[in-house]
């Protein structure tokens, strides 16, 4: 029987702000995806040690794109946010810092030969070396109440044009209602990005930026789809599984000292690994169906003392194999 699909390895990491990036490096993955904050401050220097750190996982693929701490490679904010001060700034001292227009996302572009692929709003598609084929949409784009900062826009006024058959979705942003409270348990992911995935049910979505939201989801959906889709009303929470989440590893008051201890154990291993692990191909115990999404929030950096660093997520979904 002609095999279809190829289970298809991801090292899937987001928010590392210019701190050590996820290697994992005993696996041999066939693609690593960052989804943005690669940077704190969006200097050179950041972005050239990204680079360094990026060419050294065991992936012949590797997506990034930006978040809004990566403010340099939204060239058009970043001129219109200089443009009032630039005669009163030392601009040598800019340029040594946060290089000309468009330099940091030059010296990503010219890693295209080393596999290295920086990705903006769209569809994108790839032939991977395993011998499947990729598609993916992408977005660095996120949600604020004024819209004018970098990779910003108004709440509720971007569209995302994610295609019906894609692979895999890249944001920055979290969809509403999916891994996505803050810390003051808040909601703060966008309607829209989750509509447009709900319609299009992707394999895979994952992003970060909300870091206490760090966790992944295995969503089922709902025969027919809302015409304003919500996670109240369009996906089937009882068929659905919550793999893991920041909530679960860290202790609150109404935990007994069996539990705080299960817990501390668990934050002890996944420290040491530096990873989790979850697998989703055809032969697993529960695979990856139609009509399901995987939803992976993979923000690294961490909010408290206890957690200051979420491992990376390894994650195994089947792809079609290209013809």
């Amino acid at each position: 029987m002609e095999i279809t699909n190829v289970k298809t390895k991801f090292l899937i990491m987001s928010d590392t702000h210019g701190e050590d990036i996820p290697q994992a490096s005993h696996i041999a993955f066939d693609v690593a995806i960052h989804c943005g904050d690669i940077t704190v401050e969006s200097k050179m220097g950041e972005f050239r040690n990204a680079l360094e750190q990026l060419q050294r996982i065991q992936a012949p693929l590797k997506i990034i794109i930006p978040g809004n701490h990566d403010f340099t490679m939204d060239v058009p904010t970043f001129r219109n946010h200089l443009a009032p001060i630039i005669d009163h700034l030392d601009q040598a001292l800019v340029k040594s810092e946060y290089g000309d227009y468009g330099e940091a996302r030059q010296i990503f572009d010219d890693m295209k030969a080393e596999g290295i692929h920086l990705l903006f709003e769209g569809t994108h598609r790839f032939e991977l070396s395993n011998g499947a084929l990729l598609s993916v949409y992408a977005s660095p784009f996120t949600p604020s109440p004024h819209g004018s900062w970098d990779f910003h826009y108004q709440t509720q006024q971007h569209q995302f044009d994610i295609p019906k058959g894609v692979d895999v979705v890249v944001t920055h942003t979290p969809p509403r209602g999916i891994l996505d409270y803050t810390c003051e348990r808040e909601r703060a992911g966008c309607r829209n990005l989750f509509g447009a995935v709900a319609r299009a049910q992707p394999k895979l979505h994952c992003f970060g930026h909300i870091h206490a939201g760090w966790g992944a989801k295995l969503a089922t959906w709902r025969p027919h789809i809302s015409e304003t889709p919500s996670h109240f009303a369009d996906i089937d929470n009882g068929k659905s599984a919550i793999i893991e989440t920041r909530t679960g590893l860290i202790n609150t008051k109404s935990d007994t000292i069996t539990s705080a201890q299960i817990k501390s154990d668990r934050r002890n291993f996944l420290k040491d690994q530096g990873y989790v692990a979850t697998s989703h191909g055809a032969d697993d115990e529960h695979p990856l169906r139609e009509g399901q999404t995987l939803f992976v929030n993979a923000a690294v950096q961490g909010i408290t003392s206890e957690l200051p660093t979420h491992p990376a997520w390894v994650v195994d979904i089947d792809l079609p194999r290209r013809p």
